[in-house]
């Protein structure tokens, strides 16, 4: 008998002001319910009128850390999926503001697997960020240059070593 997949009927709002990238997910995510919105107060509106799972936020164009913010407050568990703010200083930023996970539109076709992981690890009472270098590591490295973590080479090495506390306070 095949294991049920830990996705399968998860209630998800997507959040992403372009068409294409939310039938995209919807897609890649036909195991769950998904509700969409393509704005921030549409978004803003789904959240506070709707239980979810989980919900899965652009950045630009909807105002996408305004939106984290409201999760954060209403406990919903956050990944941000974005093209525009992908840089070392967004990913941080995301975890600081308490994103679950930090993916780039580039590898959208890691959401259901990433969307697992974060699931599992908040069963088990564990960061969602505890795979985050090994799965965006190398492709952080071949857009960023080798160097990449070099700026911020604390926060890393935290993150690194599973120290998420001290991660989360180390500043820009």
């Amino acid at each position: 008998m095949a294991e049920k997949n830990p996705l399968q009927g998860k209630k998800i709002l997507i959040v992403d002001d372009e068409l294409d990238v939310l039938e995209t997910l919807e897609e890649l995510l036909s195991m769950c319910e998904l509700v969409r919105a393509s704005s921030f107060d549409q978004a803003k509106e789904r959240m506070m009128s709707g239980s979810f799972d989980m919900v899965i936020l652009d950045i630009m164009g909807v105002n996408g850390y305004g939106l984290l913010e409201i999760a954060s407050e209403n406990n919903l568990v956050a990944v941000m999926l974005t093209a525009h703010a992908l840089t070392i200083e967004d990913t941080i930023k995301s975890y600081k503001k308490g994103a679950a996970f930090f993916v780039p539109k580039e590898k959208i076709v890691q959401i259901e697997s990433v969307l697992v992981d974060v699931l599992e690890a908040k069963k088990k009472g564990e960061s969602h960020w505890y795979n985050w270098l090994d799965r965006m590591g190398d492709y952080y490295e071949s857009r960023f240059g080798p160097n990449w973590k070099e700026s911020h080479k604390d926060f890393w090495e935290a993150l690194d070593k599973h120290e998420w506390r001290l991660a989360s306070r180390l500043r820009d």
